[in-house]
């Protein structure tokens, strides 16, 4: 972050000051939201849960370093050596603070929102722009009303592109975020069922992404799935011109899955209106082309070569536990994918399981959250895919992987394993390993199936990376 004044706060924030404090030209040169990882010259903003109110730890806030502080509520003393802040909302003071600090940079800004792949899309997009630019791009899960202002936040005049990811679980929440970006370039994955337990239908969960629509630049674009049933609708029918990408054949930005050695990487032709070239994408499924595409359609519009794109797609690195692939020794393959999981991603994780080179296909995977009463039949149909993918072996994890694991052994899945919980799976864990294997292990972030991963890494040598 670079250095603002107090009084540049409190004109974005259109807050009050309180108390005796009056130093304007106090310079801040950092926002703070937790009071245990204070830094001198940090502005300290006390946000508010269900199960907190950051109001009460000001005083610790200051003690620690902290210059000042925005507040909901009057205090009943001040210190003379500190300022304080009157909002009227903390979160959304840090939302507007965030909106007026991006303006000062005269950069574009890239807004990626979906179901399924927007955090894969992110990484995609700052490995290629990132070849010919310097980008701020969201790190991890800091997607949401706290996240990506921090991540604005932390702007600097280096930086020549941002990337930022928008997540959602209800309407409203993409309007706001993409509110604050006021993106040059709209992004939308798919439309799948994360989420569908609050919104109630798919069609809901697409009228909440394209809240995105309104916000994009006049001058901007819109990169969407063509292949996305609910997507494709939009074709002629959005506010700024739109790039569609994917496998079918009215989309400008195509792919096709050439080949791949099922260990490490997949091969693909990309057909654009500037290019046509093979290329090599460093991760596993065939569901990696849509963000490579996305990333070459944003690539050329900001004025990347072929040759360059084709580097940034090979420097793509994927955040951890997505789709990570940790190579054993007997010729084993983890494939971490335990940060989170839908049956649209599933059914992605476990079509690359079984394009993967190994001889004996594992798959360890833990409920789905937040699908509400279209939970039991969104896991049976991916267990039911599991035997249409030639899966050897089945390790459910979590009651609602139950309905997982019936639907895979009427499927013809060869082993089944149901496991209550995290304790039952590692003990199961030495039964379905062996030789030229491969595993999958993947659920909601909630069911913590990292720690599996940790085990299989345990229980398997160190082999080639």
């Amino acid at each position: 972050m670079e250095t603002i004044t107090l009084k540049q706060l409190l004109e974005a924030v259109d807050g009050r000051l309180l108390g005796p404090f009056t130093a304007l030209d106090t310079p801040i040169s950092q926002v703070e939201t937790d009071s245990r990882s204070i830094h001198p010259g940090a502005l300290f903003i006390p946000l508010v849960g269900e199960r907190f109110d950051g109001h009460a730890y000001i005083n610790p806030a200051l003690e620690g370093g902290a210059l000042g502080c925005l507040t909901a509520h009057e205090r009943d003393s001040y210190r003379t050596d500190r300022f304080y802040v009157k909002v009227d909302d903390t979160e959304r003071a840090l939302g507007r603070l965030a909106a007026w600090y991006k303006n000062r940079f005269p950069i574009p800004f890239l807004g990626v929102t979906g179901s399924v792949g927007k955090t894969t899309a992110k990484d995609m997009l700052a490995a290629v722009l990132g070849v010919k630019y310097k980008v701020l791009k969201t790190e991890g899960n800091h997607n949401n009303n706290i996240g990506l202002p921090l991540t604005l936040l932390k702007l600097d005049s280096s930086h020549q592109m941002g990337v930022l990811e928008m997540g959602m679980d209800k309407f409203g929440e993409i309007d706001y975020l993409a509110g604050i970006v006021e993106p040059d370039v709209g992004i939308i994955t798919n439309i799948g069922d994360a989420h569908i337990e609050r919104l109630g239908s798919r069609e809901n969960i697409f009228k909440a992404k394209c809240e995105l629509l309104s916000h994009v630049k006049g001058d901007g674009v819109l990169v969407l799935n063509g292949d996305d049933p609910l997507l494709s609708t939009l074709k002629g029918n959005t506010p700024v011109p739109a790039l569609f990408c994917g496998q079918g054949e009215g989309c400008a930005y195509r792919a096709q899955v050439t080949g791949g050695d099922g260990v490490s990487h997949i091969h693909c032709r990309l057909t654009t209106p500037r290019m046509d070239r093979e290329v090599e994408i460093p991760a596993l499924g065939e569901h990696m082309v849509y963000p490579a595409l996305i990333a070459v359609a944003v690539g050329e519009r900001f004025g990347l070569t072929p040759d360059q794109i084709e580097e940034g797609i090979r420097q793509f690195v994927p955040t951890r536990m997505r789709m990570n692939v940790l190579r054993r020794g007997a010729g084993v393959t983890i494939l971490d994918d335990t940060y989170n999981a839908n049956p649209q991603s599933m059914r992605a994780a476990i079509s690359a399981l079984s394009d993967s080179r190994g001889s004996r296909k594992v798959a360890i995977l833990g409920d789905m959250l937040e699908l509400g009463p279209f939970a039991p039949a969104l896991h049976a149909g991916v267990g039911e895919y599991l035997g249409q993918a030639r899966i050897d072996c089945l390790v459910a994890v979590g009651e609602l992987a139950g309905h997982i694991a019936q639907a895979a052994r009427d499927a013809g899945v060869p082993q089944v394993f149901q496991c209550r919980d995290r304790e039952e799976a590692k003990a199961v864990l030495p039964q379905v390993l062996g030789p030229d294997c491969t595993v999958l292990v993947k659920a909601s972030r909630g069911m913590k199936l990292e720690e599996l991963t940790a085990r299989l890494l345990e229980l398997t040598a160190e082999g080639q990376r």
